[in-house]
């Protein structure tokens, strides 16, 4: 029983230690979580080629469908699918890029390109992503015009309607500055306060009274004040330290 609640007293007092260490090397924490913020700050402005994205969205509802059938209405679901595909198909991408003079090709505009149908709809919403917020709406635009021209004569039906043409966002949206500062301050902690914790754990020096007690198991009769050139000297790295022993080794007796 007693030697349960000293082994649970020695981790309270070693916890106590780190957290010691690391308020006295605050400074040197701040100065490592500051370093990777402007680090991540210059990956962000120099590295990462901004974004922007403008989206188009196409009802899949011709003048000919019936909102009261429900036939007609999984027909249009249907459709919505196959709409899908049809507007990343090549036809269609190849004539965007020859109607715009686009410097593309078929497969680099396919990867600005997404499709999505939401759940339970007929709504497509067609997004394109440009390095110029103009470029990405003008792109959209034509490429849902297209795709309304193109499947039409496909699929040999009415054309689906354009409920709303691409917009000009200024705001890139593979830019995160303030996310990437906060993941880079984080980082910067959590290394800057493990390489603290290694090297303290590391140090096997004995430097105080409190130490003499703790390794060597003996009580502290008296201490001598250094003198000052003393102090320079001991700092400096001239006078010899003793080593702690191993905290799983054997210590001394006080005899």
């Amino acid at each position: 029983m007693n030697n349960n609640n000293n082994s649970n007293e020695e981790v309270e007092i070693d916890l106590l230690e780190l957290l010691y260490v690391l308020k006295n090397r605050i400074v040197v924490i701040l100065a490592a979580m500051i370093l990777c913020a402007m680090v991540a700050v210059g990956y962000t402005k120099i590295c990462i080629q901004p974004m922007y994205s403008s989206t188009s969205i196409l009802y899949i509802l011709t003048q000919s469908t019936s909102i009261t059938s429900l036939t007609d209405i999984q027909l249009g679901t249907q459709l919505t699918s196959d709409y899908v595909q049809l507007i990343k198909s090549r036809p269609v991408l190849e004539q965007v890029i020859k109607n715009l003079k686009l410097d593309y090709k078929y497969k680099e505009l396919e990867e600005l390109i997404t499709v999505e149908n939401p759940d339970n709809t007929r709504i497509l919403e067609i997004t394109v992503q440009a390095t110029e917020p103009e470029a990405a709406k003008s792109i959209v635009d034509e490429l849902a015009e297209v795709s309304r021209s193109k499947i039409s004569d496909i699929m040999s039906t009415d054309a689906p309607n354009v409920a709303q043409k691409g917009y000009i966002s200024k705001t890139p949206v593979n830019v995160h500055l303030v996310k990437n500062i906060l993941i880079a301050l984080m980082i910067g902690f959590v290394l800057s306060s493990g390489v603290l914790i290694v090297m303290y754990i590391l140090d096997d020096t004995i430097t105080t009274a409190d130490d003499v007690e703790k390794y060597l198991g003996l009580n502290t009769l008296a201490a001598i004040p250094l003198k000052e050139d003393d102090k320079k000297s001991v700092s400096s790295g001239k006078r010899k330290r003793h080593k702690k022993p191993s905290k799983k080794g054997d210590r001394h007796n006080g005899k």
